[in-house]
């Protein structure tokens, strides 16, 4: 079984990663970009029967710094 994590900076904390992609994305003539967020996915091999809140166990002790990212859980 399979679970993905998508970690991404909270609303409002400053992203400079995405800035700096939006700064490059201008420089390359795509000019309508009005906003870039970056983040991660972790994907997980898990052993069968694994419960979502495992995961979000791992995602609260490691996997995100739950005081300026959030993230979303998928499981397959």
């Amino acid at each position: 079984m399979k679970a993905r994590v998508f970690v991404m900076l909270k609303d409002g904390v400053l992203d400079p990663q995405g800035a700096a992609v939006q700064h490059a994305l201008g420089g390359l003539g795509f000019d309508g970009v009005q906003g870039v967020r970056q983040g991660k996915v972790i994907e997980l091999d898990l052993a069968d029967g694994t419960p979502e809140a495992t995961v979000r166990d791992m995602c609260e002790k490691l996997l995100a710094n739950t005081v300026i990212e959030s993230y979303r859980i998928e499981m397959s």
